[in-house]
């Protein structure tokens, strides 16, 4: 009887977290679609379109949260698709740890430099 690695039984080889992470990027991108809609409505119906108009429509606790959760949404986002990258397309372990890794210090501090941000407001 011969294995054919076909059916129920199969050999599952890999990370194992590709449907969490798709189903991830797709959250992550209808949170950062509704965001935009938001700041789009926002935007059309104001009055107000100096600096103090936006400063203010940004010093409100509700758009400084739903704000901050967006863009943590967009890094994970990024995380994601970008480690995808690095590991389908970089072959050599040792590149693709320090890619990874360089990655992941760049979006930090990109997170800590936008809650800096929206918080400074």
């Amino acid at each position: 009887m011969a294995n054919n690695n076909v059916g129920p039984k199969r050999l599952v080889v890999g990370a194992g977290y590709g449907m969490r992470d798709w189903l991830a990027q797709r959250v992550t991108a209808i949170m950062m679609v509704l965001y935009t809609a938001i700041l789009l409505v926002s935007f059309l119906t104001g009055q107000n379109f100096t600096y103090e108009g936006w400063a203010g429509m940004f010093a409100q606790q509700w758009f400084k949260l739903i704000s901050a959760v967006t863009l943590f949404g967009l890094f994970f986002h990024a995380w994601i698709g970008v480690r995808d990258i690095w590991m389908d397309y970089v072959k050599a372990v040792g590149l693709r740890l320090t890619l990874q890794i360089a990655t992941i210090l760049w979006l930090v501090a990109c997170a800590v430099w936008s809650v800096q941000i929206l918080w400074s407001v």
